[in-house]
């Protein structure tokens, strides 16, 4: 068994325009000066890293990365949440959508979905360069508008979605495969890829490719109603990262899983601090020691209610408490008989 590597941060909401977030070498220290051992880089800030130079220039990753530990931290992994959402975007999304990529695309969607396979395509190469294993993203979605079976979906819908999925997942996948890095898709509400059942429908149109792994956070099974402790026993082997963020279901008379179209501090599920929430992250982090998770325990922030500066100061010494240090030897060791085969024979009457 191994102990899991951390604590980690997403730097994805502390990025901004203020110091220290506003530059990596600082929101890096800021990091470290919280408790902090390592960074999950989000390639869509243009402070944080520049994605194409990463993936063309290994002195520039080295760079990056000599930056991140003159600071104190390291880099735990490069993240391409918005840029793989729109690998696969379904056109009733696409003015909303247009954030998520450069104003050069905006407005036309073929234009917006190759400039993301090549941003997916330099992260498998940043990734490498940088001596990475791991990448976390979304996998989008074509089938999501039609979550709920009313109108009755045609036959053959949903099907045709996801091998549309895989088609252009594929490619991808390969690429991240020749760079020596997972894919860990971040299994969410709004992506095609949102539970277990999704997952295992992608996985076998992708023909069980060995990349396409997962990033495991609890918080969206808590909002879905999902066992996500029953999912760590059923996909431990293809979970490669891990993200530790909170969240709270709260149902009533006249709201539930859907949320009744309310702002997330009014749904009946959202996102808290750590330990502020109802995940029983105890259980977690046993059954990933259990599992021989090898990977970092990242926190991701997004609290309804409490400032993110707080929400990281705690997390870092939430995680902290929580990550099991691992025994070497069995807890019974001190009373092993040292028996043979002749001995264990004459043991069983067999001799």
């Amino acid at each position: 068994m191994r102990t899991i590597k951390g604590p980690a941060i997403f730097l994805a909401q502390f990025a901004g325009g203020t110091a220290p977030f506003n530059e990596f070498g600082s929101i890096c220290a800021w990091a470290a000066g919280l408790g902090y051992k390592g960074v999950q880089v989000p390639t869509g800030v243009g402070a944080m890293i520049d994605l194409e130079q990463a993936a063309t220039s290994k002195t520039y990753a080295d760079e990056i990365a000599g930056i991140a530990r003159a600071n104190g931290v390291e880099i735990t992994e490069l993240s391409t949440h918005l840029q793989g959402h729109l690998v696969a975007a379904h056109p009733v999304y696409d003015t909303m959508l247009d954030g998520f990529a450069p104003a050069s695309v905006h407005g036309n969607p073929k234009a917006r979905q190759e400039w993301a396979v090549q941003q997916l395509l330099w992260a498998a190469k940043a990734s490498q360069n940088l001596g990475l294993t791991e990448h976390a993203t979304f996998s989008g979605a074509l089938a999501w508008p039609f979550l709920y079976p009313f109108p009755q979906r045609p036959a053959g819908l949903v099907e045709e979605a996801f091998d549309e999925l895989a088609r252009r997942w594929t490619p991808i996948l390969n690429a991240f495969d020749e760079a020596g890095v997972d894919v860990c898709y971040e299994i969410h509400p709004g992506e095609d890829l949102h539970d277990g059942v999704t997952y295992e429908m992608f996985l076998k149109r992708v023909n069980n490719h060995p990349r396409a792994n997962l990033l495991y956070d609890p918080s969206h099974f808590v909002l879905q109603q999902l066992d996500y402790l029953d999912y760590i026993d059923i996909y431990h082997e293809r979970i490669r990262m891990f993200h530790v963020k909170d969240a709270e279901f709260n149902p009533s008379g006249r709201q539930g899983v859907y949320g009744g179209y309310q702002s997330w501090i009014n749904r009946a599920g959202r996102f808290r601090s750590l330990g502020d929430g109802q995940v029983d992250f105890a259980s977690i982090f046993s059954k990933m020691a259990q599992y021989d998770f090898a990977g970092w325990a990242v926190l991701e922030w997004e609290c309804a209610l409490k400032h993110p500066e707080d929400g990281a100061r705690e997390g870092a010494e939430f995680i902290k408490n929580h990550i099991i240090r691992v025994t070497e030897r069995a807890f019974d060791d001190f009373a092993a008989a040292g028996t043979d085969q002749a001995a264990n024979r004459r043991m069983l009457g067999l001799s």
